[in-house]
């Protein structure tokens, strides 16, 4: 039998779930993303010469608010009281060789002891860091990409995801391989 969208109700109209049957449980999600700039941007953020101020922790603290009002920025979200939110950021080579755009990795941790889980709080937390260093940036650097956004882990309820993303020559967070066929997520139910 094939999964149904719990969002939706018979007719298909959406809906938010009722969770009320639900057990709580702790329950943790981690999210990641990335957003590409050019090495001179990063070397600005470093040394705190973007002109709007300093760059990562406002992006951190654009990133915890916007998990707490998660619930009102996605229409069948459910608003949770977070126990906690963790935004770290992996900040790669200053200079690098090619010079080419870098990187910049981007982590949420949410946690809570609750009847649902926190992914979309994780994920709307890189979402928005993401967004407030595009912002920042923006006057010296129009080439900036915002990418790479995904859930990594899930734990409490039901069920749990882990995704297991290849290990790179890079260790930082979000680090990608050539490894080929070795991003394979492992789901438990």
């Amino acid at each position: 039998m094939a999964k149904q969208l719990t969002h939706l109700d018979a007719q298909g109209r959406a809906q938010m779930v009722h969770v009320g049957d639900k057990s709580v449980t702790a329950r943790e999600a981690v999210a990641e993303g990335s957003i590409s700039l050019q090495p001179a941007t990063l070397l600005a953020i470093a040394n705190e010469k973007i002109p709007k101020g300093e760059v990562l922790n406002t992006a951190r603290i654009a990133g915890i608010f916007a998990a707490k009002r998660c619930g009102d920025l996605i229409p069948l979200c459910h608003s949770l009281p977070l126990e906690s939110i963790e935004i770290d950021f992996d900040v790669p080579d200053l200079e690098p060789d090619d010079g080419q755009p870098v990187k910049l990795h981007i982590r949420a941790i949410a946690r809570i002891t609750a009847k649902t889980g926190v992914e979309m709080e994780a994920l709307t937390a890189v979402s928005i860091a993401a967004l407030a260093i595009y912002d920042m940036c923006k006057a010296i650097d129009k080439t900036m990409v915002i990418g790479d956004i995904r859930l990594l882990k899930k734990t409490g309820g039901k069920s749990s995801f882990n995704f297991q993303p290849p290990v790179s020559k890079h260790a930082g967070i979000g680090a990608e391989s050539d490894e080929p066929d070795s991003a394979t997520p492992s789901i438990d139910r």
